[in-house]
């Protein structure tokens, strides 16, 4: 495994892309606090980390440097709020390879509607998706990286998202949207 660079927890990236098939899902599902509880064999395979590595780790033991805060906090805001969210996700493997999803995270509720964990199925993400979301993503992580301190970085990133989206004339449910219809399209009819 690569050495950790200086301030980060995982792997250095490699900027070797890993794969997983259009057909295959990567679920996973958590406690409230993000606390990996279970997470199926494409997960551990993509991954790259033995299953007794993921259980019990915080689902960031994926976060890439290069996905956006912004993008997370966004998350973790309607998700917390109890409602579902699709999301495209760069995340980096235990070797310091990286691989796109398609996420949709979902809260668990117990009978009482209190959130008890979280469910994600995730899947591929074609080549032209990807190039159009790092674009986005690049953006917002520039603004971040100008900022000073966490919270700052993440309010210039979440600054950064709005804006570009705002004059795409779209928000980030509808942009996610936007893309994913594109991808079905384009499925078929090849």
């Amino acid at each position: 495994m690569p050495p950790a660079r200086r301030g980060q927890r995982g792997p250095a990236p490699t900027g070797v892309e890993r794969t997983f098939g259009p057909e295959e899902i990567i679920v996973s599902k958590t406690d409230p606090r993000g606390v990996i509880t279970y997470a199926n064999d494409v997960f551990v395979r993509v991954a790259g980390y033995p299953e007794p590595e993921i259980l019990g780790a915080p689902h960031n033991l994926i976060r890439h440097p290069e996905m956006p805060r912004a993008v997370f906090q966004l998350m973790w805001d309607v998700i917390g709020a109890g409602d579902e969210l699709f999301a495209y996700v760069l995340n980096l493997a235990a070797d310091g390879g990286h691989y796109w999803v398609f996420a949709h995270v979902t809260p668990t509720l117990d009978p009482a509607g209190r959130i008890t964990g979280y469910h994600s199925n995730r899947r591929w993400v074609p080549p032209a998706t990807r190039r159009t979301v790092a674009t986005l993503y690049r953006t917002v992580l520039a603004a971040e990286q100008s900022a000073s301190g966490s919270r700052d970085a993440v309010a210039a990133g979440t600054a950064a998202l709005t804006t570009a989206l705002h004059e795409a004339g779209t928000d980030y449910d509808a942009w996610v949207w936007s893309l994913a219809a594109a991808d079905e399209l384009a499925a078929v009819t090849r």
